[in-house]
């Protein structure tokens, strides 16, 4: 089946996922762009990340995610955080949660701030299998044990490969004082494609939908987990024209045809289709209009 952009409009985006980096202090099996601690910040500098945000709202953009590798390595994310927060825009952070600075716990609790982590599993065992790390359990819980003293706001995504466990994980996360967690799976990208090719079976569907993704090197794509559908470079274009251009409308068109992932769930880093009985994620903002 031939797919044409009049199959899809694109819009500028109300949310964007600003993916800083590549380095993180793991290296989780399921990591949908193979991060770790060889990778690295790209080529977007403090000033790109600053006009980029600009012109994100400037045309509509309210929530912006700060996401990688973990972004809290990047040594300009608090300043990223701080000009998106200035510009208008709600900011949540997905870290691992492996280490956080008084610093970052400081920007957290700031108004407009959130936070987001993955937790894999109530067993220790079970959680440091799929990072990589043995203490980075511990780290993480710890963390959420703090983020929730302190009245940051919080939500966790269990991400599971075969489903075992969510529930002792949930009501452990409940237990905690977590009252945002959401369940996802492991998606083919990445690490979590085990060497297959990506495509679009994996996504939920709402990719590019009123939303993108913005890489270290300046890649434009619909979503973290499409960056193999690349539609233009905020080096090369402004974000708007990408937005709203030939390329991100045949890849939105594209990942239509492809159907969504009827039994998705809201997890880690997606969106899914508002659903009366879904609760409205990630961060202070959401696409529903009793919330907005």
């Amino acid at each position: 089946m031939t797919v044409t952009p009049e199959r899809a409009t694109s819009r500028p985006a109300g949310m964007l996922w600003l993916d800083l980096t590549r380095r993180c202090q793991l290296e989780c099996a399921h990591c949908y762009n193979s991060s770790g601690p060889a990778g690295d910040h790209g080529t977007m500098t403090l000033t790109d990340w600053r006009r980029v945000i600009d012109q994100a709202a400037q045309s509509g953009t309210r929530l912006v995610q700060l996401i990688g590798g973990e972004p809290t390595l990047h040594s300009d994310a608090p300043r990223i955080a701080e000009h998106a927060l200035a510009a208008g825009c709600a900011v949540e952070v997905y870290s691992n949660l492996v280490h956080i600075t008084p610093a970052w716990w400081e920007m957290l609790q700031r108004p407009g701030m959130s936070l987001a982590t993955s937790y894999y599993s109530h067993d220790p065992a079970r959680h440091s299998a799929m990072t990589g790390r043995p203490a980075s359990h511990r780290h993480t819980r710890t963390n959420i044990i703090r983020a929730v003293e302190l009245g940051v706001l919080l939500r966790v995504a269990i991400i599971t490969t075969d489903g075992e466990g969510v529930e002792e994980t949930r009501a452990e996360l409940d237990g905690l004082g977590v009252t945002r967690t959401g369940v996802d799976r492991v998606r083919p990208y990445g690490r979590g494609a085990q060497g297959d090719e990506p495509d679009c079976s994996g996504l939920c569907g709402a990719c590019g939908d009123g939303r993108a993704s913005i890489g270290p090197d300046g890649t434009v794509s619909p979503c973290v987990f499409s960056t193999w559908m690349r539609t233009g470079n905020v080096h090369e274009a402004t974000l708007v024209d990408i937005l709203t251009g030939d390329a991100m409308a045949l890849a939105r068109a594209t990942i239509k045809a492809a159907g969504p992932d009827d039994d998705d769930e809201d997890g880690g880093h997606v969106f899914v289709e508002c659903a009366p009985d879904s609760e409205c994620r990630p961060g202070p903002l959401s696409w529903c209009p009793p919330r907005t």
